[in-house]
């Protein structure tokens, strides 16, 4: 790829083009005919799924199947890999005191904005209906919310530190309850005996036992001997077979490949969310990573497509809900958590950070677009009445972006770059 192509392919992937592309394509063709808009989303692809029963209980396999619960698990698996890193390394974003602080913010930022969409669905007499769409404005949008963090704080602000981390912990928190409170039909544990299975057998086969075999040796003769005749096919052999057990047991397909993210050998040190530093390792786990940014724009290309096919006239309760939950729910509940954190449980902020810097960081998280819009796809099913409701929120979530940029103005932030 020559410079001017690297450049290009650079600024799609860091403004999100291509899902943003997708997302408007389909929003303004669903307005013009949605009947041919939802017939091109539901194509039957595979009349007889040779993956078994569905979620939905049958073996029909359409496009918005294909995308939301088959590609999809790519980039989750992507975010996954970010949320490991962040956790188990040494120098993780997410270990020791000073992680503290955003953790208990990002606590704030999921009791914020469900506490404030339940009330509101309480108060407009629709809570049996709606509540099932609580998870839908704790989501932050990590891509998104790092670009505009970075043009309101500027590029050496800590304040976008400390936003990464936030969103982070976001994403881990909301992986875990999409597997908990979101459940695909009848839950049947014991299929997952599958996927954890398979994780034990590739990283006890592949990972462990080349370390334990090359007993010390700081050229890893053995491991590098595994990755060169083997190299990542059976960590996708594993993956297959996770989320197939994944699907079996009732819990999000798209959540299958996490178990065999863990099991992938990696770099021993964490550069952060995004870090520069990143494209120079090349352990496996790193450079599976890389392979897949490519494909994974792609991917959000069409899961805009099949997702934000809503037309204007479902706008109703659930998309103000979503939108209060976000835009008012996550900045006070982030703002909240994270003062208590930093003064009365006295953990403190970064140097150069203010309080206030808080509110600010919680419009910026209130950009859900991409995870909001998964969660109302699984919250909701089509029979509801509500699910085009609850994506127009999740689409309108854009508008905190301006909502940042304006109340930064307001407030006064000095840019750091």
């Amino acid at each position: 790829m020559s410079t001017n192509n690297n450049t290009v392919w650079n600024f799609i992937q860091e403004y999100s083009v291509l899902l943003i592309i997708g997302a408007l394509s389909a929003l303004i063709w669903a307005n013009i005919h949605y009947d041919s808009y939802h017939h091109i989303v539901e194509w039957v692809i595979l009349d007889h799924s040779p993956v078994g029963h569905l979620h939905d209980g049958h073996r029909t396999l359409t496009l918005h199947y294909l995308v939301n619960d088959v590609l999809m698990a790519l980039f989750f698996a992507m975010a996954g890999k970010e949320v490991w890193e962040a956790i188990a390394l040494k120098d993780g974003s997410l270990r020791g005191k000073k992680a503290l602080t955003p953790l208990i913010a990002t606590a704030g930022g999921i009791i914020g904005p469900a506490g404030v969409y339940l009330l509101g669905a309480y108060m407009v007499g629709k809570l049996a209906i709606l509540s099932n769409g609580w998870a839908i404005p704790i989501a932050t949008d990590i891509a998104f919310s790092y670009l505009v963090g970075r043009i309101i704080f500027g590029a050496r602000h800590p304040a976008v530190g400390f936003l990464l981390l936030l969103a982070i912990a976001d994403d881990a928190a909301g992986l875990i309850i999409l597997a908990i409170f979101y459940p695909q039909g009848a839950l049947n544990l014991e299929w997952l005996l599958l996927s954890f299975g398979a994780a034990l057998a590739v990283y006890g086969l592949f990972n462990y036992l080349p370390r334990k075999l090359d007993n010390g040796d700081a050229a890893r003769p053995v491991s590098h001997k595994v990755r060169a005749r083997f190299g990542v096919w059976p960590y996708a052999i594993a993956g297959m077979a996770s989320w197939y057990g994944f699907q079996e047991a009732g819990i999000h397909p798209a959540l299958g490949l996490l178990p065999i993210v863990v099991t992938l050998p990696h770099a021993d040190h964490d550069f952060g969310i995004f870090g520069e530093q990143e494209k120079y390792e090349h352990d496996l786990l790193n450079d599976t990573e890389h392979s897949l940014k490519m494909p994974v724009e792609f991917i959000l290309l069409l899961f805009g497509f099949a997702n934000a096919g809503v037309v204007f006239s479902a706008i109703g309760d659930a998309t103000w809900l979503v939108l209060i939950g976000l835009l008012v729910g996550k900045p006070l509940g982030i703002l909240f958590f994270g003062w208590l954190a930093a003064n009365p449980m006295r953990l403190g902020l970064p140097e150069g950070m203010r309080v206030i810097d808080l509110l600010i960081i919680g419009f910026v998280a209130a950009i859900g677009f991409t995870v909001s819009l998964f969660i109302a796809a699984v919250a909701f099913t089509p029979e509801s009445g509500v699910l085009d409701s609850a994506k127009m929120g999740a689409l309108f979530s854009f508008g905190a972006v301006f909502v940042s940029i304006a109340v930064a103005k307001v407030i006064g932030v000095k840019k750091i770059n």
